[in-house]
């Protein structure tokens, strides 16, 4: 081995894998939920809910990418699917000629907000439920401070 390398020590090591399932078996368990619930996969309601959030219900692709977390071309992908089912419709942005605006529409406003119940409803069920409160603020402040570190750190 190299001794370069900072191994995890064991206690790292149980933390890591314990993140890992974790993270897995919630965002799993959300995506089952929608799938089955809404129709849809998480990635598509988190585009929907950016969208609902947004002014007027609108963002710039490459604002909507950055705020989900995604590729510009799996972004693209999902809208076109989204697109698809006319709860999202594209237009050109008018002070950029190659730039594109994600717009929700009122039907797919009117799918998420079917949605949102249930997948809030699952969301308190597989992760708030199981917390005490002193958790869900170590939680928070914990993920706040990885989300930072790794956005700060993100190549542009």
């Amino acid at each position: 081995m190299d001794a370069m390398t900072r191994w995890l020590d064991p206690d790292e090591q149980r933390t890591w894998r314990a993140f890992l399932t974790a993270s897995r078996a919630l965002m799993d368990a959300l995506d089952r939920e929608l799938q089955r619930d809404a129709g849809m996969p998480h990635a598509y309601y988190e585009i929907l809910v950016r969208l609902s959030e947004a002014p007027d219900r609108r963002l710039r692709m490459s604002e909507l990418a950055d705020a989900t977390g995604s590729s510009r071309s799996r972004l693209s992908h999902a809208v076109a699917r989204l697109e698809a089912e006319s709860w999202i419709r594209r237009e050109e942005c008018p002070t950029d000629r190659r730039g594109q605006i994600a717009v929700l529409t009122d039907a797919g406003f009117a799918t998420l907000a079917a949605a949102a119940p249930g997948h809030v409803e699952g969301v308190r069920r597989h992760l708030f439920d199981a917390l005490s409160p002193a958790q869900v603020d170590q939680l928070r402040r914990i993920s706040e401070t990885l989300a930072d570190h790794l956005t700060a750190s993100r190549p542009n």
